[in-house]
């Protein structure tokens, strides 16, 4: 899908002359102020992930955010589209028709922010460190079908497959497969603390407050050699603890972006606002959200609970009540734009239908009201959060076919922690997604492994219709098997998909790139960012 960015009708007026007189600047940063950008995010470090910043516990997306930029992957995502191109390789491929065997070359004179030389032996440690690390709540289980990893010479790495896997190449983009140098990141566990050396086009330092991150300092990196033009020779991260902060901070121009955590009102707020020196862009998003259920658990682990739930929720009052429209009603865990989507949970469920619930509970024998308790995530997602699980235990409550309690916990990690342990009966989450794929919002919450650790299989998806997908170079000759695996998903209903989230970037007015902010996956790609003249 080619990213194609959208401007808001409120701001067309001040978009069109801020981006046409920035467009040159591509300059622009160099040896000045540097670019701020805000997050209404935490990056925290705990007992139990001790290592934000390690790309083998790493796996959300403020923290692969700071490491896209300062460790190098094999392969990264364009600007715009979704095929990956070289980045510390100078070529990669398949070298078999089985897409089992996958070839890389590595550019020349590569090196690590501390001068020791890249090499391929650093691709494989890095790769083999994180499979051997294996870490719960990591990104481990998107190089699950690496089988061994060898270097015929310096700059020569090839990777075998234990089965075919055209979406390969789109994971040796992500963190997951960042390289790390051998001789300062232990094997066999975690780098603690806050220190990233890599070859990316930036370096970073930290500040931290207490065991959060509050801000990184990204300085261009002199000797990064890879494919990315970058732009600005200093950027902030920024760090706060609501989102109400980062937008004064923006008004005040203490910060020049903002992308992450602006909640429904506060996107509403500056689509209207008068003041010219503020930009904001919506653009396609591919971010989910959703109701992970354990199966284990007594209270829902009878499908019929499941589907009874699917059969009353009402996505399109939380869209409009809760997110004042910056999202979209979901009925797939893929979302729209993604070759293989289908409205697999509307066409089997319909509108919400409380009588059709009623029944689906009777003919399985279940006693009403079923109780149970929803968790979620205070942070993490922003404000709204709460709001948009006090509207669903309402609207569970009010069917009196349900007895739905609701928790709201503090810390993401502890929160990730406890999920993973199966300590909820049905939990909240988001996922951006790792690559492009519809492969990317199914593959991982299914089978031994899955992202969630949940309890959910099934045969057909995990053996049947997820090899058969990832055999098919052309992901249109894949629709087929996506298109099954959502029916199946829809009748089991390990996941409920609620809504799907648009994407906003919010800038002063001479900032320069933002329309290239985002890429495909909606990460942020800083290097894209510059200063030009404020109009």
């Amino acid at each position: 899908m080619n990213r194609k960015t959208l401007v808001l009708p409120a701001l067309a007026g001040l978009l069109a002359p801020a981006l046409a007189a920035c467009g040159s600047s591509d300059g622009a940063g160099s040896g000045g102020s540097p670019i701020v950008v805000g997050v209404a995010s935490q990056i925290e470090a705990t007992k139990d992930a001790p290592a934000p910043l390690d790309p083998a516990q790493a796996y959300d997306v403020d923290a692969w955010n700071v490491l896209r930029s300062t460790l190098q992957t094999l392969m990264r995502q364009p600007r715009t589209g979704t095929a990956p191109v070289p980045e510390a390789a100078e070529s990669c491929g398949f070298r078999d028709t089985q897409n089992e065997q996958y070839r890389c070359t590595l550019r020349t004179g590569l090196k690590f922010s501390n001068g020791h030389a890249l090499t391929s032996r650093d691709v494989k440690f890095s790769i083999d460190r994180l499979r051997t690390i294996n870490y719960t709540n990591g990104p481990v289980s998107l190089l699950n079908d690496i089988d061994r990893v060898e270097t015929p010479s310096d700059r020569e790495v090839v990777f075998h497959l234990t089965k075919p896997d055209a979406t390969f190449p789109q994971k040796l983009a992500t963190p997951a497969a960042a390289i790390v140098d051998s001789q300062v990141y232990p094997n066999d566990s975690l780098y603690k603390g806050w220190d990233v050396v890599g070859s990316g086009p930036y370096t970073v330092k930290t500040e931290r407050s207490g065991d959060h991150l509050t801000k990184a300092t990204f300085t261009k990196n002199p000797d990064y050699k890879g494919g990315l033009t970058v732009k600005s020779d200093k950027v902030e991260m920024r760090f706060f603890d609501d989102s109400t902060a980062m937008e004064a901070a923006l008004q005040k121009g203490d910060v020049d972006l903002v992308n992450r955590g602006l909640s429904p009102d506060q996107v509403k707020g500056l689509q209207n606002s008068r003041d010219k020196h503020i930009m904001l862009q919506e653009m396609p998003g591919q971010e989910i959200r959703y109701i992970a259920f354990n199966t284990k658990d007594p209270s829902v682990s009878n499908k019929a609970v499941r589907q009874a739930v699917a059969q009353v929720v009402n996505r399109s009052q939380l869209v409009r009540d809760v997110y004042a429209y910056t999202g979209d009603p979901l009925y797939s865990l893929v979302p729209t734009g993604l070759t293989g989507h289908i409205n697999s949970f509307f066409t089997k469920y319909g509108n919400p239908d409380v009588a059709a619930a009623r029944q689906t509970l009777s003919q399985a024998n279940i006693t009403t009201p079923v109780k149970f308790t929803l968790t979620y995530t205070k942070n993490h997602y922003g404000s709204s959060t709460a709001k948009e699980f006090q509207a669903l235990q309402q609207q569970l409550n009010s069917t009196k076919l349900f007895d739905v309690s609701i928790q709201g916990i503090d810390k993401w990690q502890q929160f990730r922690t406890d999920e993973s342990n199966g300590k909820y009966a049905a939990y909240g989450m988001g996922w951006f997604a790792d690559i492009p794929d519809a492969d990317n919002y199914i593959a991982p919450f299914v089978g031994k492994g899955n992202f969630l650790n949940l309890p959910y299989h099934n045969d057909k998806i995990e053996s049947d219709l997820i090899p058969a997908t990832r055999q098919q170079t052309d992901r249109n000759a894949a629709a087929a098997g996506f298109k099954e695996a959502q029916d199946i998903l829809a009748d089991d209903i390990p996941i409920l998909p609620l809504w799907q989230g648009k994407q906003y970037v919010a800038a002063r007015d001479n900032v320069t790139g933002v329309e290239w902010a985002l890429n495909s996956s909606s990460a942020l790609q800083i290097w894209e960012l510059g200063r030009g003249v404020s109009s």
